[in-house]
C-alpha cells in the first residue's frame, strides 16, 4: 500500500526556493567530471550507484556493497543508501525517535555502541519506495568510502551528505546556508 502525502509534507515542499532548475549566483560551476549540487532536482532523484561503497566503525565493517542508491537533492551532497542485505544489521540497535523528510517520509534511527549512526525509511512516501529496506549512514560518525575514496561529511550535525571530489557546492550545512 502506498502512503498518501501528508499535509506537513505538502507545506514543506512548497517552501523550497531552489529546485535544481537554475543555479544560484553563488554556486560553483562544475568542471569536467564534476557535478554541481545545484543541478540536483527537487524532488530528489534516486539513482543506482555500482561503485564499491564501504562503511566502517574502526576495524568493523558495517556495510559493504556495489548496489548503493544515491539520493540527489538540490543544495546537498548525495546521500548514499545501502541495501539491508549488505548491512550488518546484527550490530545496529533501533533507537527511539524519528524525523520527517517532506520527500522521503518518517525516518527511523539506528545506533552502534549507543551513538546514532544510521537511519532508514520503513514506510517511505510515494516516489521513494526504492529506499525501503535500505540504510543511510552518517559519515560524521563512521569511515565511509565510495570507489576507494574517503568521504568527507557534509557540515552540520543533522545533514548526512557524502562529500566526494566529484561534487561542487556550496551546500547546506555551511555557514549562511540556513535559508536554502
Amino acid at each position: 500500500m502506498t502512503a498518501k502525502i501528508p499535509e506537513w509534507a505538502r507545506r514543506a515542499k512548497a517552501a523550497w526556493r531552489w529546485r535544481g532548475a537554475e543555479r544560484p549566483p553563488f554556486a560553483i560551476t562544475p568542471g569536467v567530471g564534476e557535478e554541481s549540487v545545484w543541478d540536483y532536482p527537487r524532488p530528489p532523484l534516486v539513482v543506482a550507484d555500482a561503485r564499491h561503497v564501504l562503511v566502517r566503525s574502526g576495524d568493523t565493517i558495517l556495510a559493504d556493497t556495489r548496489h548503493a542508491l544515491r539520493v540527489l537533492e538540490t543544495a546537498s551532497p548525495p546521500t548514499f543508501y545501502l541495501p539491508a542485505a549488505n548491512v550488518r544489521r546484527d550490530l545496529l540497535i533501533a533507537v527511539p525517535g524519528a524525523s520527517r523528510c517532506e520527500w522521503k517520509g518518517e525516518a527511523r534511527y539506528w545506533s552502534l555502541h549507543g551513538e546514532p549512526v544510521a537511519w532508514s525509511y520503513p514506510h517511505p512516501l510515494p516516489n521513494f519506495d526504492t529506499l525501503r529496506d535500505h540504510f543511510g549512514f552518517y559519515p560524521q560518525r563512521l569511515a565511509c568510502t565510495v570507489g576507494g575514496e574517503a568521504v568527507t561529511p557534509q557540515p552540520g550535525g543533522f545533514y548526512a551528505g557524502w562529500v566526494t571530489k566529484e561534487i561542487v557546492g556550496p551546500w547546506k550545512g555551511e555557514r549562511g546556508s540556513e535559508g536554502w
